[in-house]
């Protein structure tokens, strides 16, 4: 596990881009979770954290693929594979994710 930011650096609902080990990825809070997904768009190569969270999931900015934030598949076209869906731990304030493994 990576340091990534820290818990208060989070807003909630709002994506956050952060590299870990030369790793491009996005936070998003969602209540009392921290998510980590890859921050690319699988249909275009987009980065994820421009986009928004919707109750769909979180929306790439460019052509409206959203994708779950627990499993990283997508819910919506024109993306059709999912995204990777890194382990998090919150310890105090520091959150760390491993892009070593996946949860998908």
């Amino acid at each position: 596990m990576t340091r990534a930011c820290a818990l208060s650096d989070l807003d909630d609902g709002k994506p956050f881009a952060v590299e870990v080990d030369d790793v491009a990825v996005v936070l998003v809070r969602q209540g009392g979770q921290v998510h980590a997904l890859r921050d690319e768009c699988t249909h275009a190569t987009l980065s994820l954290s421009e986009g928004e969270l919707t109750r769909k999931g979180l929306e790439c900015w460019l052509h409206g693929s959203c994708f779950d934030l627990r499993t990283g598949a997508p819910s919506s076209p024109p993306a059709t594979e999912p995204v990777a869906v890194y382990p998090v731990t919150v310890d105090g304030d520091d959150v760390l994710v491993d892009v070593t493994r996946t949860l998908n």
